[in-house]
């Protein structure tokens, strides 16, 4: 049974950090696409950063110069350093992954998400 366990969440005051971590687990060919996306109240989840299939990294253009987002591959690890915190960055995170069972077969799988809230 694969898995997305994801940590560090919590709560800070405004200017803060956090690290997210987010691990694959379980039995699978590879671990491709790994992401970040989150979703406050009343609205739609969106895509916070991202790795597409070749390696390339995307940020969402709110978050650009304040998040990192980086991949451990041996470790099937992706994490979300989050700098400089605003209140409106209050959201569930949620880790997003394609996971091939095999060479030609992928799914995607969410984890369970973390909160993060940011006060003033």
């Amino acid at each position: 049974q694969v898995q997305l366990v994801e940590s560090g969440g919590g709560s800070v005051q405004a200017g803060g950090s956090l690290r997210l971590s987010c691990a694959a687990s379980g039995s699978f060919f590879k671990v491709d696409r790994m992401a970040w996306y989150r979703q406050a109240p009343r609205n739609e989840r969106e895509l916070v950063a991202g790795f597409t299939s070749s390696g390339f990294a995307n940020l969402a253009d709110s978050v650009k110069g304040r998040f990192t987002i980086s991949r451990d591959n041996a470790k099937n690890t992706v994490y979300l350093q989050m700098n400089s915190l605003k209140p409106e960055d209050t959201a569930a995170y949620f880790c997003n992954a394609v996971v091939y069972s095999s060479k030609y077969y992928g799914r995607e799988y969410w984890g369970q998400g973390t909160q993060v809230t940011v006060s003033s």
